[in-house]
């Protein structure tokens, strides 16, 4: 099938498909909001929960609360999001009536997500290890020997 432009600057999928509701191969058009969250389930068909985190302020308490939001997202064949990826979402007409968003790009997963969190928090602490080694140092360690009842 002919590719096509979707109005932004990202790649292509490398897999084709034959999907009318696929940004890339179909007939469907990309307008309004883009969002970037995780697929928190992808057990529908053609279909993946995408949510995020988010904080709202309490005045009450003066104090923020995290809150997560989820939205429906279309999964075309040639992206395959599986769960634990971060993808991003762009807004298209109504697809049902839970559905008016679909997946254009999968950015990464979500384990590398953490890593990445936490090796910025070590570099803001001043501490010289990223964690990587640090992780790779506590396998090398030898395990103590149990000490158990002979019987």
């Amino acid at each position: 099938m002919k590719k096509k432009g979707i109005g932004l600057k990202l790649k292509n999928p490398e897999k084709s498909c034959s999907d009318k509701n696929c940004p890339f191969h179909g007939e469907l058009s990309i307008r309004g909001k883009l969002l970037t969250g995780t697929v928190a389930s992808d057990k529908m068909s053609k279909t993946v929960i995408v949510s995020w985190d988010r904080r709202v302020y309490v005045p009450k308490f003066e104090r923020y609360e995290k809150r997560r939001s989820k939205v429906s997202a279309h999964n075309p064949e040639c992206i395959d999001a599986k769960k634990g990826d971060i993808v991003l979402i762009a807004e298209t007409r109504p697809l049902s009536k839970t559905k008016n968003f679909a997946i254009v790009e999968v950015i990464g997963k979500e384990s590398t997500r953490e890593v990445l969190k936490a090796e910025a928090v070590r570099e803001e602490e001043g501490m010289e290890k990223p964690l990587i080694k640090l992780e790779e140092e506590k396998e090398q360690k030898p395990k103590k020997e149990e000490k158990g009842d002979e019987r």
